[in-house]
């Protein structure tokens, strides 16, 4: 990559940080749940469309994702742009600044598309409904990684988990997650005049709920099982007729995910048929563990200021699940963290992460983090050797993700 197009590159964020700030500013000072995110919604169509960008609103039947594009043939690099909060504690996750970075990145790639005439196209594409709403699951059912070389996008974690020298880690795993919720159904009665005529789901859950706390003995240190009770019954003398349970599985890859729930459903069929009562299940929007490119991590990594992003350590610094690991399953993915200055006890989903997010120095971060993420970008655009690299070390990993590896 010659210096003239890095420069191009980080002049254009560097004129559009007006433009990228209140973005960021109009998103964390409007938290919006999944899929109600029609405020920053509106704010991307309007800041994008005047900066002379075609703009689809409502992208592939999303209500609340955008698309924008610019540039003709040649290699498809997309962004991802979340702004989804959570309820109660806002951008406790720091979506404001995913959609910085993506924004920065987007207009960075754009401008040396412009300059350069390079064949090439960049998307920025709004993907709302992360937290727990799968809604990059909808936008794949609906074409829009079809094509595509890479995706990227870059998610803020706890700063004061990373040595003071390291500002962020450019390979990151996350795992995948199985959501289920199982329903109980037994036989109301009386729980003085006539127990003895009732078929209690309740039982059914409890019993399930000890079966898994049993299991969790017998399985790999990386996998997690953890659930709620959704509906418990009414009232101490009602016999409990109809329950509910909500369970996420994870586990290391999608099909130990997979092979996992299959050993949990097991307790809750031993629960029902114990108790006398019937079952059901019913499947939430399960998400594939993040497998990302090594190709884009290591380009990350150059493209930073030298020594501030370690490639892979901490491996912990941001645990937990996304449906961007369903994005690494479409297309070589990057989906790497960088830190923001919280405190000890402030990590992400909490009210202290949300103040973090809202600083200008997190803003600042993020900034940097999208000029490296668009100089990755360019490179997949403009280095043909680099781009086939990527796409067979992709593919090869595929095949050991189809193997459950």
């Amino acid at each position: 990559m010659t210096q003239q197009w890095t420069s191009v590159i980080e002049n254009e964020i560097q004129a559009r940080n007006a433009e990228i700030s209140s973005i960021n500013h109009q998103i964390h000072s409007n938290p919006e749940l999944a899929y109600e995110e029609h405020k920053a919604h509106e704010a991307f169509v309007t800041i994008l469309t005047s900066l002379g960008f075609d703009v689809t609103p409502h992208a592939y039947g999303v209500e609340t994702s955008f698309s924008a594009e610019y540039g003709s043939g040649g290699r498809l690099v997309i962004f991802n742009a979340e702004y989804d909060a959570l309820p109660g504690i806002g951008h406790a996750c720091g979506h404001n600044l995913i959609a910085s970075a993506s924004f920065a990145s987007f207009l960075g790639v754009a401008a040396a598309l412009k300059a350069s005439g390079l064949p090439g196209r960049v998307r920025l594409l709004g993907t709302p409904a992360e937290e727990g709403g799968g809604g990059k699951l909808k936008l794949i059912a609906a074409g829009a990684y079809r094509g595509a070389s890479a995706s990227l996008m870059i998610h803020p974690g706890p700063g004061h988990n990373l040595p003071s020298h390291i500002r962020g880690v450019s390979f990151v795993r996350m795992l995948a997650n199985v959501k289920f919720r199982v329903y109980f159904t037994g036989k109301e009665s009386h729980a003085a005049i006539a127990p003895w005529d009732g078929v209690n789901a309740l039982d059914a859950v409890c019993l399930s709920y000890n079966a898994i706390s049993m299991l969790r003995q017998q399985i790999r240190p990386y996998d997690r099982i953890h659930g709620i009770f959704r509906s418990a019954g009414d009232r101490p003398n009602v016999t409990p007729g109809n329950c509910c349970v909500e369970y996420y599985v994870r586990s290391q890859t999608r099909a130990q995910a997979e092979a996992l729930w299959q050993r949990v459903l097991k307790c809750f069929e031993g629960a029902a048929l114990a108790t006398g009562c019937q079952m059901h299940t019913e499947p939430l929007n399960s998400y594939a563990d993040v497998r990302p490119s090594a190709s884009l991590c290591k380009a990350y990594v150059e493209a930073m200021p030298e020594g501030t992003v370690s490639y892979d350590e901490p491996k912990d610094i941001l645990a937990g699940s996304t449906d961007m690991g369903d994005v690494c399953y479409e297309c070589p993915g990057f989906h790497g963290v960088f830190g923001i200055d919280t405190e000890e006890g402030s990590p992400n989903h909490t009210k202290g992460f949300t103040a973090a997010a809202a600083t200008e120095d997190a803003f600042a971060r993020a900034v940097e983090c999208g000029k490296g993420m668009a100089l990755v970008g360019w490179r997949v655009l403009t280095d043909d050797g680099f781009a086939d690299e990527m796409q067979r070390e992709w593919e090869a990993d595929m095949k050991l993700a189809a193997q459950g590896k």
